[in-house]
């Protein structure tokens, strides 16, 4: 691959990156360009144009071309924004009884980008550079970019940091963020429904007063499933993995951890503390019971809050991702076989048999009265919501295991996401450079980026490929580089030796749309387009393991 030398001079060489990246536009939010430095005058009339630039003819506009618009916001999976799988995100799960109902995690993200400037129908002044051919600096307008990658939804799965996303902060213990999400409201309505029936056949002379009762019971049983969160996370800040965030849901709650245990021993302990808690929340609300009287309201809510987490422990247990068993079964093939990748396809397609079997099985157990029903009641409303639940709850579960299976080949191919193969060559110009003659330069060197440097070969700021396009090409020789390019910060200067995951959280600590490249003696090496990462990222996901 072609590189740039010390003080912005480039190498001799081939651009590898031109050859295997086609030059996309970038997906991520582009930052409010700054100047570094004060650009070139506008030639008005009595002067003459910047150096290497042709007198624009008469009637030509002779306003400078303003800066184009940053890219519209819009959220991202690429590397900018959040495109590391969440190696290990474990959630509580309930099976969809009348009086506790299941929950799981969030949708999909999208990628959002600017538009194609339009285009402008004014000649070309004599003695202007012509467009730069194919495949050369000039990138491909908008409308011809590869479309974003999509987001995952997963049973275990995890949504973007922000607050669009997070719900209602309720507190931070331990240092991690607890979230109440939206959905959660439509469950308490749902559990004070049905739970609100059973109090009322139980204790009749409450009346109304039911409902509060059972209003009370869903926000207990949501702090249960609190409790088996932080027991997830407790065990993961133990083992010195990073925690971003639990959140209570529809379907229960999720500790977002950040990433993979790094043994079988301790991926089988994470998952398993969640589901012990839960037991030993069901065993202190029995012994609570046996000191009170069953036909009163404690009685009715502690023994309905014992039946809730025994079966949360119990069904959590199950043998199949995304659920905490799976991550057991998980560790406990990957410590059999010694691959992580063995244990994760061994678990996922339990994982897609146990939701086959939650969607037959689940309605018949409760038509049957196996679950507490009488047979009379296993017509009408009850019937259709039960099958209604198991469906949603049988769809979670096959989307889970297969999201798992896309992770675990993703981070088998990690590694083979270097910042040295994925690098654009880039030439060195100054900031009143006009626009025109950079590309020029570019074109004749085979590169593909533009650094802009002082007087001394010293980097200051990165031409963005978003802005250029956003330049009618007869505006070009008056428009100078320093006005498209956005100051480099620490975190937009990346060592050329970063790989895999350690190259896609450099990228996320700071997310931009290119990112200088440099050499462990600080050279330039080149610049790195957060659009190519991308585009790497989602074909490892596509390569078959």
């Amino acid at each position: 691959m072609d590189v740039s030398g010390g003080r912005g001079q480039p190498r001799p060489g081939n651009d590898e990156s031109a050859e295997h990246h086609p030059e996309p536009t970038p997906p991520a939010p582009d930052p409010t360009p700054k100047t570094p430095a004060a650009p070139a005058q506008q030639p008005t009339d009595g002067t003459a144009p910047p150096s290497g630039t042709t007198q624009p003819p008469d009637g030509t506009p002779e306003d400078p071309a303003p800066a184009p618009a940053p890219p519209a916001d819009g959220a991202s999976t690429g590397p900018g924004a959040d495109p590391r799988p969440e190696d290990s995100a474990h959630g509580t799960t309930a099976p969809p009884t009348r009086a506790h109902r299941p929950r799981e995690t969030d949708g999909p993200d999208t990628a959002g980008q600017e538009g194609a400037p339009d285009p402008d129908p004014a000649p070309r002044p004599a003695g202007t550079p012509a467009s730069p051919p194919a495949g050369t600096l000039a990138p491909r307008r908008p409308a011809e970019r590869a479309p974003a990658q999509a987001g995952h939804t997963a049973g275990k799965g995890s949504a973007p940091e922000g607050p669009q996303r997070g719900g209602l902060l309720m507190g931070r213990p331990f240092g991690v963020p607890v979230y109440v999400a939206p959905s959660w409201f439509l469950v308490a309505i749902l559990i004070t429904w049905v739970f609100g029936g059973q109090v009322d056949r139980v204790l009749p002379e409450l009346g109304a007063a039911s409902y509060l009762v059972s209003l009370f019971f869903a926000v207990a049983f949501y702090a249960s499933v609190l409790v088996h969160e932080l027991a997830h996370t407790l065990a993961a800040l133990r083992f010195k993995l990073p925690v971003r965030r639990i959140q209570l849901q529809f379907f229960g709650g999720v500790s977002e951890i950040e990433k993979e245990a790094e043994t079988p021993g301790r991926e089988f302990v994470l998952a398993f503390v969640g589901p012990l808690l839960s037991l030993v929340l069901s065993g202190l609300f029995y012994l609570a019971l046996l000191a009170v009287d069953p036909g009163t309201v404690p009685g009715v809510l502690l023994a309905g809050l014992m039946i809730s987490n025994l079966i949360v422990a119990a069904f959590n247990l199950l043998p199949g991702l995304p659920l905490d068993g799976g991550r057991m079964l998980r560790a406990v093939v990957w410590k059999l076989s010694g691959k992580p990748m063995t244990g994760t396809i061994a678990a996922a397609w339990v994982g897609r048999a146990l939701a086959v079997s939650v969607l037959v099985g689940l309605p018949l157990l409760t038509q049957s009265g196996a679950l507490g029903s009488a047979a009379e009641d296993s017509v009408g409303m009850d019937t259709v919501l039960d099958a209604l639940l198991a469906a949603i709850l049988a769809a979670i579960i096959w989307t889970g295991a297969g999201n798992s299976l896309r992770m675990a080949r993703l981070r088998e191919h990690l590694p083979e996401l270097r910042a040295r193969t994925l690098t654009r060559r880039a030439v060195p110009v100054e900031t009143d450079t006009p626009l025109s003659e950079a590309l020029r330069r570019a074109n004749a060197a085979g590169a593909r980026a533009l650094v802009v440097v002082d007087a001394d070969g010293n980097p200051l700021s990165l031409v963005r490929e978003a802005a250029i396009v956003g330049v009618p090409e007869h505006r070009r020789p008056w428009v100078p580089v320093g006005t498209l390019a956005q100051d480099l910060t620490d975190g937009m200067r990346v060592s050329a030796e970063l790989a895999g995951e350690e190259l896609l959280d450099a990228l996320r600590a700071t997310p931009a749309t290119e990112y200088l490249v440099v050499e462990e003696t600080g050279e330039i090496y080149g610049v790195l387009s957060a659009a190519d990462v991308e585009r790497a990222f989602v074909k490892a996901m596509a390569r078959p393991s």
